[in-house]
């Protein structure tokens, strides 16, 4: 079996605080559309989240989310605790 190892690459993102919603739809261009929605989080009951369009159909993002372009000009949603395994500000 061969190991492999990711290559190095830069991605825009922007991170989702819940407040943001029309900087992550400028962020998008005209690619994409943001809705505003509620997600099941932590505990009981519904959260702020939003949906995105992406190449793989609809996903929503949470608050704290990072909406990420991909280097074919894809959007996608990011867990915090991933993004930060395994991205750094370039």
């Amino acid at each position: 079996m061969a190991r492999y190892r990711k290559k190095p690459v830069e991605v825009d993102a922007v991170h989702y605080d819940g407040t943001n919603r029309d900087e992550v739809a400028a962020f998008m261009g005209q690619t994409g559309k943001v809705e505003e929605t509620k997600v099941p989080g932590p505990g009981r009951g519904l959260h702020d989240g939003i949906v995105i369009h992406t190449l793989e159909g609809d996903m929503t993002a949470s608050v704290g989310d990072w909406i990420i372009r991909g280097l074919q000009g894809e959007y996608y949603p990011c867990k915090p605790g991933i993004f930060a395994a395994i991205y750094e500000e370039a």
